[in-house]
């Protein structure tokens, strides 16, 4: 089996990226073919050798779709990945420029049309409401221009999906709003340019020219929106690319040499100096050092590390100069592996079925027969009854009020609109939602996994219990000492303990000589006497600390003179509103897990604070995306709330990623949903805003639609065999902006909602 990754070009909404799947999938020799629409790939698994793009694009021109297959990476080489990545970033910004040069003319424009409709409703409908001031000759002229212009300049996308539809029978949403703006303009040039043929057939006046102007506006700012945030997909592999080292120092003899990262093979001596980044994974051969693997594992305390431990590429070493010889480099290192994660996950996203696409397909055909079938019976039935050229005209009419009610400009409003409230409405209370998928899925989602570090708890440590042993010394006596020493380190444990004086308004004792112990403390002189910081040993063997360790808490021994003092504990501390919202999700049937790469005692006891029965400890990155896949494969819709980089995979693969604000930018453009001030409580209050912004869209598509079962009968002529009565055309436009008016009125709605007592406007 084979498995390539390809660009897609030619997708712009729900029902394409289902078609691409559809007709490769069809394809001999493909077991399995993942569109995503999102990030605009398509990932393939082919049975033996790959079809070639030729071939694959032989199948996909036809209906407006091409492959563009992407190189796989070079073993050891990051930098064409980020220029390969850069020049389709820029591809997508010049399309997306495109764009919006194009809604900053076709909106004005569509909202000017819109009001002026809007205006001949109300008044031929309304006594008192005076007329349009321009005669209606002159403004159908001006509407037939301008809406030609919108039809067969900007609007030509439209009716190539026409154009598809007829040629392939493929109808997307596409497809309904160029055939009705098509119909619309066809039938007002029609009735304008030949107006003693269109009173010989006894035709309305009426013109339907703006309709065109409205929904190619209206859409043409949805895809813009949508456009937009596409444009944050590729950023997370960007950021992880962004971290691989460019360089790295060869040990040879003695002697250092820089040389690029790619030239780096296995089993190279390679140096890294304190504050430098690992540049590959490795062994450490000599020297000892604190590594911050934070970006790895997620915890905030620097790693001790000596001869023959592993050291990560794309960590930061803290103290202390190593030697390591390399074990894994280019793609086989750990970081890269992420990198492939985060690509993987992101390409298995399956696109979300918007209703209005997935009806698009049989709503199209449908109308088109309804159409056809009704001129033809009132030719069939109606001359007879009442001539030819009545029955005709009938025909005729009744087809036009088919076609131009069934145009689907609320149907294209009835999302767009909805999302752009919701997302307005969750970015005043500090939850920003990067696409219309992932707020749509999270109304769905039944479990949420949380990250501890940083995510339930704070993410940085603080000193959580001072120990003095005997009576000499009191607890701020030893804290004193501790952080007369630690003021003099850069280690984070050290400035959580300088920082616990500053709060307890402790002076820091005057030390003298200090001096850095790698991997075992810090020693400094106080009055000449000795002082030393040091973890403990096993000679330090106490109940306190062992209890003190199950809780997961990291302990410092403190001695003077050779004499024991006392000890500090430090631990990273819950969140505050850690324990509300885990009950807030509770209270709403959602079954909460905790995920983290912590020990499996600090983890449960953690989950014990906050509420948490389920927790999944000891977790590498590649582990916690398996659990994510495992819940996922046991029928669960999975939310994970995160914000490391050791998250990302889990946050791409995850159904729903949710990133902390105050996490790190790959955790952040990996997820779907960010919340500002990292209050784990907006996770609830984003369910919540996703389940109202969904019914809003539902109440939406319910609107748009029911205009046109009430309508297209009406505009058939139903009434007219009972009552005489028949639907002009022109009120089909009428009905048209109606539906237009309720959807975006009801959308309007969701401004007032409320998401929480809790919540807070950022």
């Amino acid at each position: 089996m084979t498995i390539r990754n390809y660009s897609v070009k030619g997708m712009h909404c729900a029902s394409c990226a289902a078609l691409v799947t559809k007709k490769l999938s069809a394809l001999e020799g493909i077991v399995k073919a993942d569109v995503n629409l999102a990030a605009e790939t398509a990932r393939i698994e082919f049975s033996g050798e790959p079809m070639s793009v030729e071939a694959l694009n032989g199948v996909l021109e036809k209906y407006g779709f091409s492959l563009i297959e992407e190189a796989p990476p070079k073993a050891a080489a990051p930098e064409p990945v980020a220029d390969r990545r850069a020049s389709k970033k820029q591809e997508k910004l010049d399309e997306l420029h495109r764009q919006k040069r194009q809604v900053l003319v076709a909106l004005p424009l569509a909202l000017v049309f819109f009001a002026v409709m809007l205006w001949h409703g109300a008044a031929s409908a309304i006594a008192g409401v005076p007329h349009f001031p321009i005669d209606m000759e002159s403004w159908n002229s001006i509407t037939l221009l301008v809406s030609a212009w919108m039809l067969f300049g900007i609007g030509k996308p439209f009716l190539r999906g026409v154009a598809s539809f007829i040629r392939t029978g493929a109808a997307s949403m596409d497809t309904l709003i160029g055939l009705g703006s098509l119909v619309a303009w066809s039938y007002s040039a029609f009735a304008i340019l030949f107006p003693t043929l269109r009173n010989r057939l006894g035709l309305p006046h009426e013109s339907f020219a703006d309709a065109a102007i409205v929904v190619i506006g209206f859409v043409l700012l949805g895809k813009y929106l949508e456009a937009r945030s596409k444009m944050k997909t590729g950023e997370a592999i960007e950021k992880l690319i962004g971290l691989q080292a460019k360089s790295a120092i060869v040990y040879d003899n003695g002697q250092e040499i820089e040389v690029p990262v790619e030239a780096v093979v296995k089993g190279t001596m390679l140096v890294v100096k304190p504050g430098g980044r690992i540049p590959v994974d490795g062994v450490i051969f000599s020297g000892r050092s604190s590594i911050d693997e934070s970006m790895i594992t997620g915890e905030p305390v620097p790693v001790d590390k000596r001869e023959g431990d592993p050291v990560i590429g794309g960590t930061i070493n803290r103290q202390g100069a190593i030697i390591f010889t390399a074990t894994g480099v280019g793609a086989e290192t750990m970081l890269a592996r992420i990198i492939a994660m985060v690509e993987e996950a992101q390409g298995s996203k399956a696109p979300v079925q918007h209703l209005a696409d997935k009806v698009a397909g049989v709503f199209v055909p449908a109308v088109l027969a309804l159409a056809a079938l009704v001129f033809l019976l009132w030719l069939g039935i109606g001359t007879p009854a009442l001539g030819f050229k009545s029955a005709l005209a009938y025909g005729i009419m009744a087809m036009v009020g088919i076609l131009v009610i069934a145009c689907p400009c609320a149907l294209g409003l009835a999302t767009p609109t909805a999302i752009i409230v919701g997302t307005g409405l969750g970015a005043r209370h500090g939850i920003l939602v990067r696409n219309a998928e992932s707020l749509e899925m999270l109304s769905r989602v039944d479990t949420v996994v949380f990250d501890k570090t940083g995510t339930i708890t704070r993410g940085t440590p603080s000193v959580t219990n001072i120990e003095a042993f005997g009576e000499t010394t009191t607890a701020d006596e030893l804290l004193a000492l501790a952080a007369g020493i630690e003021r003099h380190s850069e280690h984070p444990l050290a400035q959580a303990i300088v920082s616990a004086a500053k709060e307890r308004h402790v002076e820091p004792a005057q030390v003298t000589e200090f001096k850095a112990l790698e991997g075992v403390g810090v020693d400094a002189l106080l009055g000449g006497k000795p002082v030393r910081i040091r973890k403990p040993g096993e000679a330090d063997a106490r109940p306190v600390i062992g209890q003190l360790q199950a809780e997961g808490k990291t302990v410092v021994m403190v001695e003077r003179n050779d004499e024991m003092l006392g000890l500090i504990a430090l631990s990273d501390t819950l969140k505050p509103e850690a324990k509300e919202a885990v009950a807030a999700l509770r209270r709403m049937g959602k079954r909460v897990v905790m995920l983290t790469g912590d020990n499996r005692a600090a983890a449960a006891y953690m989950a014990k604070q906050v509420g948490i029965d389920e927790v999944i400890a000891e977790v590498l990155p590649s582990d916690k995306a398996n659990a994510v896949r495992t819940l996922q494969a046991n029928g669960r819709t999975v939310a994970m709330a995160g914000d490391g980089i050791n998250d990302a995979p889990a946050l791409a693969l995850a159904d729903v990623g949710i990133a902390m604000a105050g996490g790190t930018d790959v955790a952040i453009e990996s997820a779907g949903i960010t919340l500002l001030g990292g209050d784990i409580r907006k996770v609830a209050h984003a369910i919540t805003l996703s389940r109202k912004t969904m019914r809003v869209i539902r109440q939406n598509l319910f609107w748009a639609f029911i205009y046109n079962v009430i309508g297209i009968p009406l505009a058939a002529g139903a009434l007219f065999p009972l009552y005489g009565v028949f639907l002009n055309p022109a009120f089909s436009g009428i009905a048209m902006a109606g539906s237009s008016v309720s959807v975006v009125t009801n959308s309007l709605r969701l401004r007032a909602a409320k998401l929480g007592k809790s919540d807070r406007s950022v």
